[in-house]
């Protein structure tokens, strides 16, 4: 009975890998244009050893290597750049400056959820060779991925906003105030087309420059912590403590809001496929989701240290502050400038080049999700320079306005991106509910489908954000 239960099994496995190839052939035969051609993708190696096991058993799960684990690095990177754009700095400054070091633990949970469901959405990509989109599209009925798309492209339009924003302050503060914010929206947006001209020299050196961005966004924030030298103590407490004040509810949504955010988790399901995995093999794709899982978590780690360093510089420096409540983006280095002084190293550059960074690849990274999201729902079979040239219009024109309107207007400015962040944390549903309707079908995901308790607590956490939030809406 022993041996006949295990042969079912093996023809069970061999069915469900059968199954989940034919589902990936058809998708080929119906999509001219796929995330990443074969040409683009990284091949991941297999020595001759994994190679003969792969055939006696397709469940075969090759041990860790740090050689693959390389080969991984990149995607999550590129995914964590969401949670460290021009929208998240502002929350970020917000936070500390009005609740001081006792948001820290919500930021740090919230990046903690963040992971979770990004995780989620490499599960998919990973185990059906299918993004996000391009399974609402086949998923659903008209209706309901037309909903889908268009509320995926409001929040992508909404972060677009905050991203050019960001890279046009950063701008002027470099020209000292001689280039306005509507010409550096203008320099931004052409931005975009950099990593379609690196995507030619292949998917890792796009990911190098990331990499660059990061760093530089790290060291720079680094240097600001310090120069401010926050209490380690209160930081300690603020990480251990949950407690949010009356008066910081704003900015509590605002947290969660700019770090989950909806575009990224389409972007994800797409970014891990630059990877080549075999996924009709369970081995591999069991194999692949563990150096994505670590790489993943490496990433947001950095994220989540670059996050804490900004709430606590602006906590040590402006908490408890008459300013406090008049902090934002287009102000905050000139009261850092004010508070800290110049020195070898002004802080208020430091500052700039770390949102310039922020704001240059957050840009790149949002277009790039505005690709994937506009051939995933619409199918578009369209070259990659004019879907580029269509994804970065929707955003510029409404950006060019903001920038033209608020120009002369810090606090309208500060308080239309603490609305986006709040906008960000509204659509969550739109991609979230999706996301999880997907992965926890077994017809999709096969033995990789996630399980009923999973699904229910990823829910039930995000409607008590929800919740949250419109309390503090409607209040």
């Amino acid at each position: 009975m022993a041996g006949k239960s295990a042969e079912e099994e093996r023809t069970g496995l061999l069915l469900e890998d059968e199954s989940r190839q034919a589902r990936s052939q058809r998708l080929d035969l119906e999509l001219e244009e796929r995330a990443y051609e074969s040409s683009q993708r990284v091949q991941v190696e297999i020595d001759e050893q994994e190679e003969e096991e792969k055939y006696l058993d397709s469940s075969y799960t090759p041990p860790f290597s740090w050689r693959k684990l390389w080969r991984f690095t990149g995607p999550g990177f590129l995914m964590s750049i969401a949670f460290l754009d021009p929208g998240n700095l502002e929350g970020d400054l917000q936070a500390g400056a009005i609740a001081g070091y006792s948001l820290l633990w919500l930021l740090m949970w919230a990046t903690v959820m963040g992971l979770v469901i990004q995780l989620l959405a490499s599960r998919l990509g990973v185990a059906t060779g299918c993004h996000l989109a391009e399974h609402c599209r086949e998923e659903y009925p008209l209706w309901a991925r037309l909903v889908l798309w268009l509320m995926a492209e409001f929040a992508l339009i909404g972060a677009d906003i905050q991203e050019v924003i960001g890279s046009a302050i950063a701008l002027n503060i470099l020209t000292n105030g001689y280039l306005p914010l509507w010409a550096g929206v203008l320099i931004t947006a052409f931005d975009c087309f950099i990593f379609l001209l690196l995507e030619n020299y292949g998917v890792r050196k796009l990911e190098a420059l990331f990499g660059i961005l990061i760093g530089t966004m790290a060291l720079s924030f680094a240097f600001m912590f310090g120069e401010t030298k926050p209490k380690g103590m209160k930081l300690l407490m603020g990480l251990l403590v949950p407690r949010i004040n009356k008066n910081a509810v704003k900015q509590a949504v605002s947290v969660v809001g700019c770090l989950i955010m909806p575009h990224n988790i389409f972007l994800y399901s797409a970014l891990v496929q630059s990877r080549m995995i075999d996924t009709s093999r369970k081995g591999r794709v069991q194999e692949a989701l563990n150096y994505v899982s670590i790489e993943a978590g490496l990433a947001l780690t950095v994220s989540f240290m670059i996050n804490l360093l900004v709430t606590t510089v602006f906590a040590k420096g402006f908490y408890g502050t008459e300013t406090a409540g008049d902090m934002g983006l287009l102000n905050a280095g000139a009261y850092l400038q004010k508070r800290y002084g110049g020195g070898l190293f002004p802080i208020l550059y430091i500052w700039a080049i770390g949102l310039l960074a922020a704001g240059q690849s957050s840009t790149i990274t949002g277009t790039y999700a505005g690709q994937f999201i506009m051939a995933g729902f619409l199918n578009l079979r369209i070259k990659k320079w004019l879907r580029a040239l269509i994804t970065r219009s929707f955003a510029i024109v409404p950006t060019v306005i903001v920038a033209l309107l608020f120009d002369s207007s810090e606090g309208k400015l500060d308080q239309l991106n603490e609305w986006l962040n709040v906008l960000q944390s509204m659509q969550i549903p739109f991609a979230l509910i999706p996301l999880l309707c997907l992965v926890s079908k077994e017809h999709i995901m096969g033995t990789f489908a996630i399980g009923r308790i999973y699904k229910h607590f990823i829910l039930h956490v995000q409607a008590l954000a929800h919740r949250i939030s419109r309390s503090w809406i409607f209040d």
